[in-house]
């Protein structure tokens, strides 16, 4: 896969406190229910423990389905009984982790769009001893959390590394649609891209409601007769995004952040200019992973850091070699 070279840049950015994702994608995943793991071989002979995993995941977004795999995956390797749950709402994820609190669970790993609503039961979950880290999205105030590390993109790295792209291309009026306003990592993202695009305009779009979406969507570009690209900051928007670009009859193009085997297909079809990946089955992965060797030695990965899972770009290029991964649910 072809990277940009900000990995230096990005160590740097995450020694500074800032505005990150999640990254993510503010919708998504299977319906909460605890899972005990997936994959074949042979766990570790290590004592099982206990995991919950608590993401601010909404129905129908598919990244948090990847997530949740490369979890399951590391929970089957390492003897861990894996508690998923998730909430889009704010309060009601600060009271799934106190249930994970009240269950004396071995660890927690938790995703911190909204962080000033978790920071009092994340401080609980520290005064009991439980471990916690977070990925996807609160990087710059994880360690304030309580977390020991994080597993995630820097979301304003992500967002220059886009806008330097289109202006490279010479686009010059951007419609950064961001799906629920508030989301630390997603402002981080359109802010990126602004910053290296001024002329971006924000539009905020209810991502629980994919019909309202496409209509809103459809409504701007037909008011912005200069918009030249529009950008989905998850792939079921950006694959909504492709609609409204119809609908309004306009001549936009589409860049994305995120990805699934649709959004990897339409790359590779050159209905989408590129998307920006954070590899979400790695950020599940290592969450668990991460708490088990902590668990098992004490481990704590990143050094105080922030351990970076992109971001990652893949546009025309090499998306067929994406996809294959994409098909397997892993990308």
């Amino acid at each position: 896969m072809a990277n940009f070279s900000w990995r230096k840049a990005a160590l740097v950015a995450a020694v500074v406190p800032m505005m990150a994702l999640s990254a993510c994608s503010s919708t998504g995943g299977k319906p909460a229910e605890t899972g005990g793991g997936a994959g074949g071989g042979q766990a570790a002979s290590t004592d099982r423990i206990k995991v919950a995993l608590i993401t601010h995941a909404a129905a129908g977004d598919t990244f948090w389905d990847i997530v949740r795999k490369g979890a399951e995956e590391a929970s089957a390797k390492d003897n861990v009984e894996l508690l998923y749950t998730s909430d889009p709402e704010a309060g009601r994820q600060s009271q799934l982790v106190q249930q994970a609190i009240d269950q004396k669970v071995d660890g927690i790993a938790v995703t911190l769009a909204t962080p000033d609503a978790l920071k009092d039961v994340l401080k609980k979950a520290s005064d009991a001893g439980i471990p916690v880290v977070s990925l996807n999205a609160g990087e710059g105030v994880s360690a304030q959390l309580g977390a020991f590390t994080h597993f995630g993109s820097n979301e304003k790295l992500a967002g220059e590394a886009v806008g330097t792209r289109l202006a490279s291309e010479g686009y010059k009026h951007p419609v950064c649609v961001i799906q629920q306003q508030g989301h630390v990592g997603l402002e981080a993202r359109c802010a990126g891209v602004k910053a290296k695009v001024p002329g971006t305009e924000i539009l905020y779009v209810d991502g629980k409601d994919m019909t309202a979406v496409q209509s809103t969507a459809t409504a701007k570009l037909q008011a912005s007769k200069d918009a030249d690209v529009i950008i989905g900051l998850g792939a079921p928007i950006t694959l909504t995004l492709l609609k409204s670009v119809t609908d309004a009859g306009s001549a936009s193009k589409v860049a994305s952040f995120d990805l699934n085997a649709d959004l990897a297909q339409k790359i590779v079809d050159g209905n989408v200019l590129f998307t920006v990946d954070q590899q979400p089955w790695l950020q599940g992965y290592m969450s668990v992973d991460a708490l088990w060797q902590n668990k098992r030695g004490g481990f704590k990965l990143g050094g105080g850091q922030s351990v970076l899972t992109g971001p990652s770009l893949v546009d025309k290029s090499n998306a067929a070699d994406v996809l294959k991964f994409a098909q397997q649910g892993i990308r």
